[in-house]
């Protein structure tokens, strides 16, 4: 039997309730460049609601970390 994991989505306007950082409004700023920072891959729109994949997120930046100690 195959179980399917289902990435957590977070609505942005929820995120704080569930991690302290970044703070909405930088997550605001990060989507609205996401186009040019990578964050795009970290988004799902549903409509006008934006969500967060939590994965996604910590692995995009894992990534920023990588990249800055290069």
């Amino acid at each position: 039997m195959e179980t399917s994991t289902n990435p957590r989505l977070i609505p942005l306007t929820q995120w704080n309730k569930h991690h302290t950082w970044p703070p909405q409004g930088g997550l605001r700023h990060l989507v609205f460049h996401s186009a040019t920072n990578g964050f795009a891959d970290v988004i799902k729109r549903a409509g006008r609601r934006i969500l967060i994949d939590e994965a996604a997120f910590f692995a995009w930046v894992d990534a920023q970390n990588e990249r800055a100690t290069k």
